[in-house]
């Protein structure tokens, strides 16, 4: 039994949700979102909530339960909140700066990193060791996120690279004379 899938998702005022198909899409304040829905899972949209029921009791309808709750809670809070990443640059340097539609980031390379930024997704640097992503789609704003940090991750000597915001790097100690 999923403890996650056993409870529907609740719909706040102002949003609204139809299956149409093998489709579940969900609209809010800050856009509409789509989600193509599993078959080993049945969905039902009730008048407070997105209920989500395995379709049988295999094993791989109960471990697709959970997931696809997460899912649909994605697409409402997406719509009603939005998804942020912060993305902290450390390094003598090393900076970004948005330019238009793209992400310039100067990480020590010979030559400077631009990075096009995808329709629905906002980019802001609020100083040059900062980057906030954010949009309503959770996936979308983590995959930028990843590939900016690709290209310099932390690394353990000096803590130089971009790291996400509250992320730990574990710190080593040097080589001893």
């Amino acid at each position: 039994m999923s403890r996650i899938g056993k409870k529907p998702v609740p719909i706040p005022a102002g949003v609204t949700a139809a299956i149409e198909g093998r489709t579940l899409s969900v609209k809010g304040a800050k856009g509409t979102l789509t989600l193509n829905l599993a078959d080993e899972v049945t969905y039902t949209v009730e008048d407070g909530g997105i209920s989500v029921q395995p379709a049988n009791d295999t094993k791989r309808a109960r471990s697709f339960w959970g997931m696809q709750r997460t899912l649909v809670q994605n697409l409402v809070t997406g719509v009603t909140e939005g998804f942020t990443k912060k993305l902290l640059i450390t390094g003598v340097g090393y900076r970004a700066s948005v330019q238009g539609s793209k992400l310039k980031l100067q990480l020590g390379y010979s030559h400077d990193v631009d990075i096009d930024v995808p329709e629905g997704l906002t980019v802001a640097t609020p100083d040059q060791t900062t980057v906030n992503i954010s949009g309503i789609d959770k996936q979308a704003v983590g995959q930028l996120a990843a590939e900016i940090r690709r290209w310099r991750k932390p690394e353990p000597y000096k803590g130089k690279g971009i790291k996400y915001a509250g992320e730990f790097i574990f710190r080593k100690e040097g080589k001893k004379k």
